[in-house]
């Protein structure tokens, strides 16, 4: 069972282009939008513009993130810097949640007062702004697929793209049939797609910086491939972890029986080939315990239970 993170590969200078591209559409969108917005007196066009400037932010806090990403690992930082990129997301998922709740409250105290809403603005700008988005998420479709940062940059793309279609068809209902609740009605709409986009990804950041499991590996399964390995006769104290996105780390503690004791070497050698081939852990530090020494009654995961501390490790 392989677990190795397969994602398309774009030279790192090509894949800046697209993002920087992207920032300067989005910000010149997100001023034609609010201007528009406040001409025409669309909330839903402002609640777009709003959109668009959340995704000039994250395009900004992502481009910077890919760069720090980069830098080799130092005596600051002995993982490297790759989980900037994990923070990003984070932050890019957590205005995306600040800025639906905002426009759910806005558009709920427009559905009181429906407000004049000038219909061909916003269907003008409405079209000019599905380009642009539709533009921004084909520059980093291809992208996503190796990167949560980048992922949570498409997302908010796809959704700019989406509301801007719904942004469309009400200002054509305004037009043919002036009905000016549904401005504020699309615009709740529209939040309610953004927070459900950010809540059902907003877990995986939030996930790899808690230091947990990659949500596809079973652990128990990495356990019993290493319980299976010729002299092993225990394992505890185990930590599976993402250290980046692609990357997967473990420590654990092997017991081994005293026949097993004088090939120690063979059977690290093993342990470590049966991981990086199955599981796609690359980098484990495992410390060995001799059967005779072993930490007693040690939990299978974590540190509790400690009682004995002789060992080798690597």
């Amino acid at each position: 069972m392989s677990h190795d993170h397969g994602h398309a590969h774009i030279d790192p200078a090509s894949g800046d282009r697209r993002v920087a591209i992207a920032i300067w559409a989005n910000g010149i969108l997100t001023v034609v939008q609010i201007a528009g917005g406040i001409f025409a007196g669309s909330l839903a066009l402002i609640a777009d513009a709003l959109h668009n400037f959340s995704d000039m932010a994250s395009l900004v806090i992502a481009f910077a993130a890919r760069k720090i990403a980069r830098r080799p690992a130092d005596a600051r930082m002995t993982f490297g810097y790759g989980r900037i990129e994990i923070v990003a997301a984070l932050v890019n998922y957590t205005t995306l949640i600040i800025i639906g709740l905002y426009l759910i409250y806005e558009g709920g105290m427009r559905m009181i007062d429906p407000p004049q809403v000038r219909g061909w603005w916003v269907v003008i700008l409405g079209g000019v702004a599905l380009f642009i988005d539709t533009l921004t998420a084909l520059l980093t479709y291809s992208m996503q697929k190796g990167s949560v940062n980048i992922r949570a940059l498409f997302l908010h793309n796809l959704s700019d793209a989406l509301a801007s279609v719904a942004v469309i068809v009400g200002g054509v209902l305004i037009i043919l049939y002036d009905i000016r609740w549904v401005d504020p009605a699309i615009t709740i709409l529209i939040a309610l797609y953004i927070l459900y986009l950010a809540f059902t990804e907003i877990g995986g950041p939030i996930r790899t910086l808690m230091l947990g499991s990659p949500p596809d590996l079973a652990c128990s399964d990495v356990i019993d491939a290493m319980h299976g390995v010729d002299g092993v006769t225990e394992v505890h104290h185990v930590h599976v972890w993402q250290m980046q996105e692609h990357e997967i780390g473990l420590e654990c503690h092997i017991v081994l029986d005293e026949e097993a004791w004088s090939d120690i070497e063979a059977i690290k050698l093993t342990l470590k080939t049966t991981l990086k081939e199955r599981f796609g852990i690359a980098h484990s530090s495992l410390e060995f315990e001799h059967v005779d020494r072993a930490h007693q009654d040690a939990d299978l995961y974590g540190h509790g239970s400690q009682q004995s501390e002789s060992g080798h490790s690597d």
